[in-house]
């Protein structure tokens, strides 16, 4: 897991203070770990226009372009004259070396964006705007200097300096960013990066339930209680899901009995045997939720119940992980009078409002489903960014229920379920063959046997 963090003029403040290092000995390295990236991706000779504003991001743009020259075919864009005093000392930099410099955008092998970086906060003029219209149609690959553009620019990559900024992981920004690396600034991260609450959940931190008890049977291994409706068919994704993903039984309970898959048990009431509960998906019009509730088991809620008003007496339990995506969880801020908005503004806020929440029910687990996912326990954060919009399909939700349901049945914590079911369900959209529009429940579900 990564560090993530709100802003890092402050780290950049201690080096100076505590470690002796400049600003412009930070800019060389920020420079140097582009130069890096592109000389390991592509040939010398490789034409590379850097797009440079009128501060800091610009100077680094400039420091690139000096540490490229002779090695690769280097052209400068002025969108602005150089105005911080970092971006005058590099241009007078590039200057004695005679970097060409451009009036017009043109076709190359590489386009760098260094225009904008973090401390831009105002609205785009109509020049810059047009800029960076131009900028995405260009043909080239795109990397982008700490930020994309005030969030317009198309990256193939963003290489931001010295740690992770939460603004790279709102779901708007998805779109942006590409792939993230960081960039040392010539310090290690563990001195460079402070404390901080946000993680960004890596690929390789996926723990799966793997059996090593020799000794065991089915009741070794947990038995999830699903609470079946009227809409039985998430249900039983979700049941189906929680049988592959290690859950020794599975249970659906109803009043009446559906037609279910043979391996999926039925009972009308809470089996006595029940180690976790699964509420909320397909669950439409229950019979009646509350006799399921009259214990302490860990449980997992999803869907309907985000809009019913025993989700306040859930909330009062412990071991509870909530799953709402963005309409579930703007219902969850207002039957909680935590906020009254909209979906818009959550997705714009989304960090504001997980926090918002954590703060208010720190013992609940927060699953926020999006582009990137939100998970928030007891005020700590991880960010899983692997998503796909493969899974922006029916019944993607009723299966990472069923993976959460399945850990929590075989006794792990209710934020290591959440953690990991989540790296599980992206993990499963992510390796899917298939074409990107294609992938189904189902798919999903059978790819469970090969993570």
């Amino acid at each position: 897991m990564q560090k993530i963090f709100d802003e890092v003029r402050s780290l950049d403040l201690k080096c100076y203070d505590s470690y002796g290092l400049t600003e412009d000995i930070l800019m060389e390295h920020a420079a140097n770990g582009v130069a890096l990236f592109i000389r390991a991706a592509f040939p010398l000779n490789s034409s590379v226009t850097i797009v440079c504003g009128d501060g800091n991001n610009g100077a680094d743009g400039l420091a690139l372009a000096r540490l490229l020259h002779g090695d690769y075919k280097v052209t400068i864009f002025y969108a602005k004259k150089p105005k911080s005093k970092l971006a005058l000392l590099q241009e007078k930099r590039t200057r004695s070396l005679n970097i060409p410099t451009c009036e017009k955008l043109f076709a190359c092998d590489i386009l760098v964006d260094a225009l904008l970086g973090t401390g831009f906060h105002n609205t785009l003029n109509d020049n810059l705007a047009s800029l960076i219209k131009n900028m995405n149609s260009l043909t080239a690959y795109k990397i982008a200097c700490d930020i994309p553009s005030a969030y317009m620019f198309y990256a193939d990559t963003t290489l931001t300096m010295g740690a992770l900024k939460k603004s790279l992981f709102l779901d708007a920004h998805k779109e942006y960013v590409g792939d993230i690396h960081v960039v040392n600034l010539g310090i290690p991260r563990d001195f460079y990066e402070g404390d901080s609450s946000w993680r960004l959940l890596d690929v390789s931190d996926l723990q799966l339930p793997h059996r090593t008890k020799k000794d065991s049977h089915k009741g070794s291994y947990g038995h999830l209680a699903l609470a079946c409706g009227n809409k039985v068919g998430a249900s039983i994704m979700s049941a189906k899901t929680a049988l592959k993903f290690g859950a020794g039984l599975v249970t659906l309970v109803n009043e009446k009995k559906e037609q279910i898959p043979q391996s999926i048990m039925h009972a009308s009431s809470l089996p006595q045997t029940t180690t976790a509960l699964a509420c909320g998906m397909g669950l439409g019009e229950y019979f009646n939720l509350a006799p399921l509730l009259e214990n302490n088991l860990p449980m997992v809620v999803d869907a309907d119940i985000f809009h019913m008003e025993i989700l306040l007496d859930i909330l009062r339990r412990e071991n509870t992980v909530l799953t709402p995506h963005a309409k579930e969880f703007v219902a969850l801020l207002q039957q909680t009078k935590l906020a009254d908005i909209s979906v818009s503004e959550l997705q714009k806020e989304r960090f504001k409002y997980v926090s918002l929440f954590s703060k208010a029910f720190p013992h609940v687990v927060l699953l926020l489903k999006g582009a990137n996912v939100i998970i928030a326990s007891n005020e700590k954060y991880f960010i899983n960014p692997h998503g796909t919009s493969s899974l922006a399909k029916g019944g993607s939700g009723d299966v990472l229920s069923g993976l959460v349901g399945a850990l929590l049945a075989q006794g792990f914590t209710p934020l290591h379920s959440a953690i990991h079911a989540s790296l599980a369900h992206t993990t499963l959209a992510s390796s899917y063959n298939g074409t990107d529009f294609s992938l189904t429940p189902d798919d999903l579900i059978a790819g469970i046997g090969n993570l």
